[in-house]
């Protein structure tokens, strides 16, 4: 019994490995898609600015790290409003950069003075620092964040 437990978690866990592993250096290019709220793309920072000039839209960035607690509860929460989506959606390029796993985390991190977490940046499709804000936001806290946007 103690053998068939232990090879059920070992293979369990190189199961869990194997689904959220990329190769050092590459980006994992997906939508994180919900059924309202803010879509976030997960592509690199160059790209993201490439989309922003074609579609005349600011960046707006999502900077976490994977043990930060407010990080995750906004995205529990807050970011899961539809009226959020609705404003973030339109108006922005929606990034969500680890700032520790992902390729671009430590530079975006450096650039922008990022020692906070979570920490929501909007910049332009240049690159240039539009507005920045540290911690937790509620839903109201978010789109009053978006409208002070010019």
């Amino acid at each position: 019994m103690k053998k068939v437990l232990i090879l059920a978690s070992l293979a369990f866990a190189a199961m869990a490995f194997t689904l959220d592993v990329a190769p050092k250096g590459t980006e994992k290019r997906t939508e994180i898609q919900t059924e309202a709220g803010i879509k976030f793309k997960t592509i690199p920072l160059e790209k993201a600015k490439q989309m922003a000039d074609e579609k005349d839209k600011l960046i707006f960035i999502d900077a976490y790290t994977s043990w930060c607690g407010p990080c995750k509860r906004m995205a529990a929460t807050s970011f899961q409003e539809a009226e959020v989506g609705e404003i973030f959606n339109e108006r922005f390029v929606n990034l969500k950069i680890d700032m520790e796993k992902d390729a671009d985390g430590p530079e975006v991190a450096k650039l922008y003075k990022v020692r906070a977490y979570p920490t929501l940046l909007v910049i332009d499709s240049k690159g240039k620092l539009i507005k920045q804000s540290v911690g937790f936001m509620t839903a109201d806290q978010l789109i009053a964040f978006a409208n002070s946007i010019e």
